[in-house]
């Protein structure tokens, strides 16, 4: 498709590149270049995703007030395609940050927007859509569903019985820390490296926003947390202080939590990688989900 064909006139639309970013599957992302005004960026989703598209302009309304997010100028329905307000610098992924203290820096940013996100509470706990989806009354039947079906569906799909069965075990031991939170906050559920975007800042980096809101949910905020540091613990324990840090003080039961809904987190990722077909990254997968049902 010749997106200049369907981009609205008034944005006077010089050129359109493709840019990294996107799911791949579900959607493709543009720069839109323009004769006057900052770029804009483009996204389209697959004919199978469309769904996602009112999702994310939900979900960006709901952030309006966090630094940082993008706005949305222009829907497309009938063309699959959202217009947004582009967050300066480039992912984090590709950003040159070298040094412990320069990543703990950029960590302690990420920390202190993720708690910006936190601020914005939810009326249940649920998978988010335009709407909840099947709201549970708690948090303690949230994820307790959640981890019935992620773990049954680690052992459908090939999982080591013996992880499976330790796995069980080391959830129902911890079920009381579920019911610990008591307010469900908007999480967005997939702060890695490639959906915080940095900008050089003097001789460090500036976090300058985050994108992809794809994998939102109303959940406990310390499931997002989780996700970051199930991304990081392994390969910087620097970032993860660094987030932490920024992000505040946390409730008594908080590094507890945390580790539980790693647990959740892992199990989710391996079962996903596994249902596609995507053998390479399993290995690891269920280092991570064995290490962490075997500790104490």
């Amino acid at each position: 498709m010749d997106l200049t064909a369907v981009l609205p006139t008034d944005l006077r639309v010089t050129a359109v590149v493709p840019r990294g970013g996107g799911s791949g599957r579900m959607s493709t992302v543009y720069e839109v270049r323009r004769a006057v005004g900052e770029p804009l960026i483009a996204k389209r989703y697959a004919d199978q995703w469309l769904w996602k598209q009112a999702k994310e302009v939900h979900v960006y309304s709901l952030l309006a007030n966090v630094p940082g997010t993008p706005s949305v100028v222009h829907v497309d329905a009938e063309n699959a395609m959202t217009v947004l307000t582009m967050v300066p610098g480039e992912p984090l992924s590709a950003a040159p940050v070298t040094g412990d203290e320069a990543w703990r820096d950029v960590y302690r940013q990420i920390g202190e927007l993720t708690r910006a996100v936190h601020e914005i509470a939810m009326p249940g706990f649920g998978y988010l859509t335009t709407e909840l989806v099947d709201p549970a009354p708690d948090n303690a039947a949230y994820m307790t569903a959640l981890f019935t079906r992620h773990l049954a569906q680690f052992a459908d799909l090939g999982g080591t019985p013996a992880t499976h069965r330790r796995a069980v075990e080391w959830v129902a031991d911890r079920a009381r820390l579920l019911g610990l939170c008591e307010a469900p906050t908007l999480c967005h559920n997939d702060l890695h490296e490639g959906n915080v975007m940095v900008e050089r800042a003097g001789s460090g980096w500036r976090v300058t926003g985050l994108v992809d809101v794809e994998n939102a949910i109303a959940a406990d905020p310390l499931m997002d947390l989780a996700k970051t540091v199930q991304y990081e613990l392994t390969r910087s324990p620097v970032k993860v202080a660094g987030l932490l840090a920024g992000y505040g003080s946390l409730p008594a039961s908080g590094l507890a939590r945390i580790e539980l809904y790693r647990l959740c987190h892992a199990l989710e990722l391996w079962n996903w990688f596994a249902q596609n077909g995507d053998t390479g990254p399993l290995a690891s997968i269920a280092q991570d989900i064995h290490d962490l049902v075997t500790t104490d």
